[in-house]
C-alpha cells in the first residue's frame, strides 16, 4: 500500500493539515503537497480510467509529463476538467472527481472494452465506421459522441467566477527553466548587466538536484539552490518567477509564460492566471529532461511509475507508493530510488537491470544495503487489476517464457532519459539523435535563428543533453554567458561551480521486455497510457504501411494525448523504427507545437470576456455624442452614431433635419474613426504604386488624391484619400472598418512579397481625433476660431496644410464627401473634446448641428459617391462602379490590374453601378432586384441588377438610390421593376449617379 512516511518530505509542513475531498471522500493531506502525493499518504492508488479501453489508471510521473491522473477540479462555476494532480497543489477545500468512467471509478461499465481489445485495434475505427452507410448518423455517431473525450465540460450556464490577466515583459535574457542549470545559466547571464528574467513552472526551485542527491562547491544540492537564489533575488537586472511555464517560443524572439498565481489560494481575489508576453533578445532552455518508461506487460497498472517520480514523492512529499518494490533499470540513475526506498524503510524485493554487465558504483551501494539486484533481466509481467499485485521476471534477452514470479505492491521503472526539447524545438530548432545515450538533442549547428540570422535560442543543462551534475552546471553557465553575449553585453566569466555525483555507467536502449516478447505480452505492453496505444498497434500501423511517424501517431493516436506524447514519443518511435527495420534518425520526430503543457482557455483570452470580449472602441468626441442623443450603430469595433436624436422626434425625422441643415448651413461629423495609416520610407512611394490602382508616387507634398484599392484578384477592397506629408511619407485614409484590415493586407505584401523594400507602414489611427466641418458656413466657423488661413487660395480642394485653429495644433484637409465646402481637421487624440467643444461655441452663430452615418450616407449618395460595403460586395471591380478614370494608364502593374484583365472582368455583360430613381418618389427597398423580361434558362426570373444604397432625400424630397444594373449605362431613362418583400412592385428609372451639384460648384467654393 501507499502511505506517509513518519519523516522526509522536504517541501511539507507537517505542522499543519488540509482536508480536501477525492469523488465526494474526505481525505487530508499538508501544505506543500501536491494533489498526487496527497492522494498516494491516503492510499488512493487508481486515479482514474483510460480513455479507450477504461483501464484502472494510477499517478505513473511527478510533473507536468502525467497521462494518467486528470480529474475534474473544483465545483459550480470553479470546475475545470482534466487537470493533472501532480501538478495542482493541495490546498483546503480542494475537490476533485475521477474522470472517465460510469457509474463510478471502482466499477466502470466502460471496461468491457478491456475484453474487447481484440476487436479493436489502432485505425480500427477508419475500416469499420464507413459500412454500412445508414450506420454513421444512427449508430455511429451517437455512440462515439457519448464517448468523446475524457472529463465534463463545465456548465454552460455558469460564467467563471476567477478572473485572468495578460503582461507584457522585455529582457535581454529569458531563462526558462528553475533547476540548478537555470539558475546557473541566469546568475551567468545576469553578471554581464544583463535584463535576466527567470521563470519555474513549479513552486520550488531547482529541479532534481535536490532529490538526486551529490554536492555542489562542496554543499548539498538545496543549500546550493537557495543561495543562489538569494545572490539573483538581490540582482536589480534580475526577475525571478515561479509556478510560471515558459509555454511556447516563437518568431522574432517572442515567448509565452503561464503562470499560476491563485491556483494553490483560490478565491483570494487575485487573478487566477497570467499569460506573460515575453519579448527577449536571446532565450535560455533549461528545461531539463523526463524520464522514459519501460515497454512491458501490464507497465501500466497502477503502482507501476517512473523511477524517478517514486523518488520524488519520497523524498519531496514523504510519501511510498508501495511496501514492497521492485525496481527495473537499464541505467545507473534508478538506484538512486532503490537506494531513497530502503533508507525510507521500504522493501526493494529486487533491482532488475536490463544490461547483461549491470551498474556501477551506485549498484555496488545498492548491494551493500543488501538488496537483490539482478544483471540482464526483465520484467516479463505486472499481474493485478487495481494495483500491482505480483511481478513476473524473466531475462532480457528472452521471449518471457521461463518466469520467476514475486510479490510486490509497486514497480519503479526507468528506460532512460530523453531532454526537454520542446521550446527549442517550437520556433525551428532541429535536432540530433545521440546513440549513446539514446536520446534527441538540439543540434547546436541549426538553432532557431532570428531577424539577424543568427541563433536566439540557447540549450542548457540536461536539456541540451549532458546528464552529470557537474557536466549540466558547465554547459547552464557557458549558455548564460553565450547568451548575454549574444545579446549585445560584454563577455563576463563567472566561475563555474564545482558539481559532484556519483559516477554512472553508459544506459543500454531497452525498447522492450523482454526483447524477444511474444505477441500475448506485447498486446499488454502500453507506450501511451491515455490513449492506450499499445506496442502491437505501432507494429500494426508499420505494417499496414503508415511508415511515416506522423501517419502513425494519427492513426494509432501515439501522442495524441493531453501530455503530447511527454512519455510515449521516444518509445513509439523506436518500436516503429524497430518494426521497419530503420533507425531511429531516419524515422525522425513528431512536430513539437506550443503550448508546452495545456493553459487554460481563460489566460489565453484575458480580459477579454463578458463586455470586453470585443471591446467598444470609442473616439475622444464619443462621451459628448452619447451624451446628445446619439442612436448608436456599430461599425467594426467602432459605435457610431446613426443620428442624434432630439426629445420628441423620430430618428429618421433627426436625420432629415441634419442632412437639410448641413446642405443649407453648417454641419460636422465626428470623422476620427476613419484610418489613419502613415506610409514612410525611400520605396514608399513605389509600394503604394502597387497598392492604389492609381499614381501615388506623383503626389505632390501638400495635396490629396482619392484612391482605389483592390486585391490581387482585381476586386475593390478600399477606398480613399491619401495625402503627401513629405519626401519620403503618405498619410492613407481607409474606411472607417478597414483600418486594421488594410494595414494587415499592406504589411502581408511588404512582408512576403516585398520584403527587400524600404517602407514602414504605422495605424495611427487613434493617435488623432478628426473632425469633418461641412456646409455653407464651414469656411466662416473656422475663420472665426482663428488662426490658420482656410480660405480657397491658401487651401485649395485636395489640399491640405499644418497649422492652428482655435489655438490647437492640427492639420486641416480641403476634401469632402458631401458635395458642399468641407474641411476635416485632425488634431491630437488627447485634445480632440476641446477642439469639438471649440467648434460647437463658435458654430451656434451659424447654425452648427453635429450629425450621424445616416445623414453622412444620404449626402454621398446625393452626390454619387461609393461606399465600400455598400456598393461592393466582394465581386465588384472599380470598372463596375464607373471608376475607371482612378485607374492609372501608365503604371505597368497595381494589386488586381492582372486579374481585371480576364475575360470575366472585362465582359460586356457585368452589372455597371447607375442611379436609381422611384416613379411616384418612394424609396427603393434596400438590396432588392431588378429584373428583366422572360426567365432564364432554369426557370428563375431574369434578374438583372440590384439596389446598392437606397434613401429619402430631404434635399431632393423623393427617394434615391444606387444600383448595379446590366449595360446600367446603356439604358438611361429605362423604367424597372423591383418587387419587394412586402408585395409591392417598386418602378425605377435609371438615370446619372450625381443628383446633387453634379458640377461640384458647392465644394469648390
Amino acid at each position: 500500500m501507499s502511505t506517509r512516511l513518519a519523516s522526509q518530505g522536504r517541501l511539507i509542513d507537517r505542522s499543519k493539515t488540509i482536508d480536501f475531498t477525492f469523488n465526494g471522500k474526505r481525505m487530508t493531506g499538508h501544505p506543500g503537497d501536491t494533489l498526487a502525493s496527497a492522494l498516494l499518504a491516503n492510499d488512493q492508488m487508481m486515479m482514474g480510467r483510460s480513455f479507450k479501453y477504461h483501464r484502472p489508471r494510477g499517478v505513473v510521473a511527478s510533473g507536468s509529463e502525467e497521462p494518467n491522473a486528470l480529474v475534474g477540479l473544483g465545483t459550480g462555476d470553479r470546475f475545470e476538467p482534466n487537470q493533472r494532480v501532480t501538478t495542482t497543489e493541495l490546498f483546503s477545500g480542494l475537490t476533485a472527481k475521477s474522470q472517465n468512467h460510469w457509474p463510478n471509478l471502482e466499477f466502470d461499465v466502460g471496461a468491457i472494452n478491456t475484453y474487447l481489445a481484440r476487436w479493436l485495434p489502432a485505425g480500427f475505427y477508419y475500416k469499420t465506421f464507413i459500412h454500412p452507410k445508414p450506420f454513421w448518423k444512427h449508430v455511429y455517431e451517437p455512440i462515439i459522441r457519448q464517448s468523446a473525450g475524457l472529463g465534463k465540460a463545465p456548465d454552460k450556464e455558469l460564467k467563471d467566477a476567477d478572473t485572468y490577466e495578460h503582461f507584457y515583459f522585455f529582457c535581454d535574457v529569458l531563462v526558462v527553466g528553475g533547476g540548478v542549470a537555470g539558475l546557473q545559466a541566469a546568475k551567468a547571464a545576469a553578471a554581464s548587466g544583463a535584463k535576466v528574467l527567470l521563470i519555474e513552472q513549479n513552486s520550488h526551485w531547482g529541479g532534481r538536484a535536490p532529490v538526486d542527491g551529490g554536492t555542489i562547491d562542496g554543499i548539498e544540492p538545496g543549500a546550493w539552490v537557495d543561495q543562489t537564489l538569494a545572490e539573483l533575488d538581490a540582482m536589480d537586472n534580475v526577475t525571478i518567477r515561479n509556478r510560471t511555464m515558459g509555454a511556447g517560443v516563437y518568431d522574432h524572439g517572442y515567448a509565452l509564460g503561464y503562470e499560476r498565481i491563485s491556483d494553490h489560494e483560490p478565491g483570494n481575489g487575485a487573478p487566477r492566471h497570467r499569460l506573460w508576453r515575453i519579448r527577449a533578445s536571446q532565450i535560455v532552455t533549461a528545461t531539463g529532461a523526463i524520464e522514459r518508461p519501460l515497454s512491458f506487460a501490464g507497465n501500466d497498472v497502477p503502482g507501476v511509475m517512473l523511477a524517478s517520480a517514486m523518488r520524488d514523492y519520497v523524498v519531496n512529499w514523504g510519501v511510498t507508493p508501495g511496501q514492497k518494490v521492485v525496481v527495473v533499470t537499464n541505467n545507473d540513475d534508478a538506484y538512486r530510488t532503490a537506494i531513497a526506498l530502503h533508507h525510507a524503510g521500504c522493501e526493494v524485493v529486487r533491482v532488475l537491470d536490463a544490461r547483461n554487465a549491470g551498474g556501477g558504483a551506485l549498484m555496488e551501494e545498492v548491494r551493500q544495503l543488501g538488496i537483490r539486484v539482478e544483471a540482464g533481466r526483465a520484467i516479463a509481467k505486472v499481474k493485478g487489476g487495481k494495483r500491482v499485485q505480483k511481478v513476473s521476471i524473466c531475462a532480457q534477452s528472452g521471449v518471457g517464457g521461463a518466469q520467476e514470479e514475486i510479490e510486490a505492491d509497486a514497480v519503479a521503472m526507468s528506460g532512460g532519459w530523453s531532454p526537454v526539447v520542446h521550446l527549442w524545438s517550437h520556433c525551428g530548432g532541429k535536432l540530433i539523435w545521440d546513440d549513446a545515450a539514446a536520446h534527441f538533442r538540439p543540434d547546436a549547428s541549426r538553432p532557431p535563428l532570428g531577424d539577424n540570422g543568427q541563433g536566439f535560442v540557447v540549450p542548457a543543462g540536461t536539456a541540451n543533453g549532458p546528464l552529470d551534475l557537474g557536466a549540466v552546471l558547465s554547459d547552464a553557465n557557458k549558455a548564460g554567458s553565450a547568451a548575454a553575449e549574444a545579446a549585445g553585453f560584454p563577455a563576463t566569466t563567472v566561475a563555474t561551480p564545482e558539481g559532484v555525483t556519483t559516477e554512472e555507467l553508459a544506459m543500454e536502449a531497452v525498447w522492450l521486455m523482454p526483447a524477444q516478447a511474444d505477441v500475448s505480452l506485447r498486446m499488454k505492453s502500453w507506450l501511451d497510457y491515455q490513449n492506450d496505444v499499445k506496442v502491437t498497434d505501432v507494429q500494426l500501423a508499420a505494417r499496414e504501411g503508415y511508415e511515416s511517424v506522423e501517419h502513425t501517431k494519427r492513426y494509432t493516436t501515439l501522442g495524441m494525448a493531453t501530455d503530447q506524447g511527454k512519455l510515449s514519443n521516444i518509445n513509439g518511435l523506436a518500436t516503429l523504427a524497430n518494426a521497419l527495420g530503420a533507425q531511429i534518425p531516419d524515422v525522425g520526430t513528431t512536430t513539437f507545437r506550443p503550448p508546452y503543457h495545456p493553459i487554460s482557455m481563460g489566460s489565453i483570452a484575458g480580459e477579454a470576456r463578458a463586455k470586453t470580449f470585443q471591446p467598444i472602441r470609442k473616439t475622444p468626441i464619443h462621451d459628448w455624442i452619447e451624451a446628445n442623443g446619439a442612436d448608436f450603430e456599430p461599425v467594426g469595433h467602432w459605435r457610431r452614431p446613426y443620428a442624434l436624436v432630439r426629445s420628441g422626434e423620430s430618428v429618421h425625422d433627426a436625420v432629415n433635419r441634419e442632412v437639410t441643415n448641413t446642405r443649407e448651413r453648417l454641419g460636422m461629423l465626428d470623422a476620427s474613426t476613419l484610418g489613419k495609416l502613415i506610409v514612410k520610407g525611400p520605396d514608399a512611394g513605389k509600394f503604394l504604386d502597387m497598392m492604389y490602382t492609381n499614381m501615388m508616387s506623383n503626389l505632390k507634398v501638400g495635396k490629396c488624391r482619392y484612391g482605389l484599392m483592390c486585391s490581387e484578384n482585381g476586386f475593390l477592397i478600399d477606398d480613399g484619400v491619401v495625402a503627401r506629408i513629405d519626401e519620403d511619407t503618405w498619410l492613407c485614409h481607409t474606411t472607417t472598418g478597414g483600418a486594421e484590415r488594410i494595414h494587415g493586407h499592406m504589411e502581408e505584401w511588404l512582408q512576403t512579397e516585398w520584403w527587400d523594400w524600404k517602407v514602414y507602414v504605422a495605424n495611427v489611427t487613434e493617435q488623432y481625433a478628426q473632425v469633418a466641418v461641412v456646409g455653407p458656413n464651414a469656411r466662416k466657423v473656422l475663420e472665426k476660431l482663428g488662426g490658420m488661413d482656410v480660405s480657397k487660395e491658401a487651401l485649395p480642394f485636395m489640399e491640405w496644410r499644418d497649422g492652428t485653429i482655435g489655438g490647437f495644433d492640427c492639420r486641416a484637409y480641403r476634401i469632402s464627401f458631401s458635395g458642399e465646402l468641407s474641411y476635416e481637421i485632425a488634431v491630437p487624440a488627447s485634445q480632440g473634446r476641446a477642439f469639438w467643444d471649440a467648434l460647437m461655441d463658435a458654430g451656434q452663430e451659424f447654425g452648427v448641428m453635429p450629425y450621424g452615418t445616416e445623414c453622412l450616407h444620404i449626402l454621398r449618395a446625393e452626390k454619387g459617391f461609393i461606399m465600400i460595403g455598400d456598393e461592393t460586395d466582394g465581386t465588384v471591380i472599380p470598372q463596375d462602379l464607373g471608376l475607371n478614370w482612378a485607374i492609372s494608364k501608365k503604371k505597368e502593374d497595381f494589386l488586381g490590374k492582372r486579374a481585371q484583365l480576364r475575360s470575366h472582368m472585362a465582359d460586356p455583360d457585368r452589372w455597371k453601378l447607375v442611379g436609381l430613381e422611384t416613379v411616384d418618389g418612394s424609396v427603393l427597398p434596400d438590396g432588392a432586384y431588378a429584373l428583366g423580361n422572360g426567365v432564364n434558362a432554369n426557370g428563375q426570373k431574369n434578374v438583372i441588377g440590384r439596389v446598392t444604397s437606397t434613401y429619402h432625400s430631404p434635399t431632393l424630397g423623393k427617394g434615391i438610390a444606387m444600383g448595379l444594373v446590366k449595360h446600367g449605362p446603356d439604358r438611361m431613362g429605362e423604367v424597372l421593376d423591383f418587387p419587394g418583400t412586402d408585395g409591392k412592385i417598386y418602378k425605377a428609372k435609371i438615370v446619372d449617379m450625381v443628383f446633387y451639384d453634379k458640377e461640384g460648384a458647392k465644394q469648390n467654393v
